[in-house]
């Protein structure tokens, strides 16, 4: 499923002529609309649902929500960044939230 940008959250990383979206999109699908400076995906059918975009966005603008198949829409899987862990929140069809820490770099 293609991320969904919700615009009103959406400041366009300051309206900075690449936006943290832009930048880390692997296939360079993320971009700012030139009249609105709010980002969108502007070939929805080729994400692949790395999920870059959502991970990196500082407003929490971007979100994926899990195929029909996986999650049963409206279920939503939203990660918050720290800097060794990202927490997963995890809300299923009946509004149940789990949350999930993972670690994403070895201090060692």
């Amino acid at each position: 499923m293609p991320p969904r940008i919700n615009k009103e959250k959406c400041d366009g990383c300051k309206a900075e002529h690449e936006p943290l979206c832009e930048q880390v999109c692997p296939g360079d699908l993320m971009t700012l609309n030139a009249q609105t400076s709010k980002a969108y995906c502007r070939f929805t059918r080729d994400c692949w649902d790395c999920m870059s975009c959502v991970k990196i966005c500082p407003q929490g603008a971007i979100e994926t929500r899990l195929p029909y198949q996986l999650g049963y829409y409206p279920a939503k899987l939203i990660p918050l960044m720290g800097t060794n862990k990202i927490t997963w929140t995890s809300i299923d069809i009946n509004g149940n939230v789990e949350r999930f820490v993972v670690q994403v770099r070895n201090d060692e």
